[in-house]
């Protein structure tokens, strides 16, 4: 079934491609995919990044944080890095490019999310104590995904990007009620530190 991709907000976009028509913010990103990419570069497939904070909290649901609104970066058919937009004082604003393995990790998780038989509304999820991001795939197709403090469902869907924490299968769904434990665990056997996204 499609997807149920919500739009952007439009300065996050306008930021976007304002960024990608600035000699400057291309010639200056960290990114050579992105320096030596042949022919237009166009931003696609724009998903809200929430961030996971605190999961060994309690029994409580978990809450989010909405942080950004990523674009994956197209040359031609394929992505070649990604462009982050943040929310400031003064609205949307372009953050910055990147690119490593969590461009076709992406990727390849959108696809596989399109050939399940129920409609998700598709989220980045980040979980800076595991160094891990997620789809995070969204039974509720209708709910705002720039909700800032957004909850995972237990019946949503986790598939973790590769490269995964050891232990959690990447490109595995997972419902969150199954996941949550495993990284609940996780985390009390060898905290990591640090940020995926």
């Amino acid at each position: 079934m499609p997807l149920s991709i919500p739009p952007a907000p439009a300065p996050a976009l306008r930021s976007v491609l304002a960024a990608l028509d600035s000699p400057t913010a291309v010639r200056e990103a960290r990114t050579p995919a992105l320096r030596s990419a042949q022919g237009p570069l166009a931003p696609d497939s724009a998903l809200p990044v929430h961030v996971l904070d605190g999961i060994l909290a309690s029994d409580e649901s978990p809450r989010t944080r909405l942080t950004s609104w990523r674009f994956l970066i197209r040359s031609g058919e394929r992505a070649v890095a990604a462009a982050d937009a943040k929310l400031t004082a003064d609205g949307w604003t372009f953050s910055h490019f990147f690119e490593g393995p969590y461009i076709a990790a992406t990727e390849n998780a959108l696809r596989q999310a399109e050939a399940m038989n129920k409609s998700y509304q598709p989220r980045l999820l980040s979980v800076p104590q595991l160094y891990m991001m997620t789809l995070w795939l969204h039974a509720d197709t209708g709910s705002d995904a720039s909700d800032p403090g957004s909850t995972p469902a237990p019946t949503d869907l986790l598939v973790p990007l590769a490269p995964a924490p050891p232990g959690i299968a990447a490109h595995r769904p997972h419902r969150v009620s199954e996941l949550l434990p495993v990284m609940t665990l996780r985390l009390k056997q060898s905290p990591l530190l640090g940020s995926p996204a």
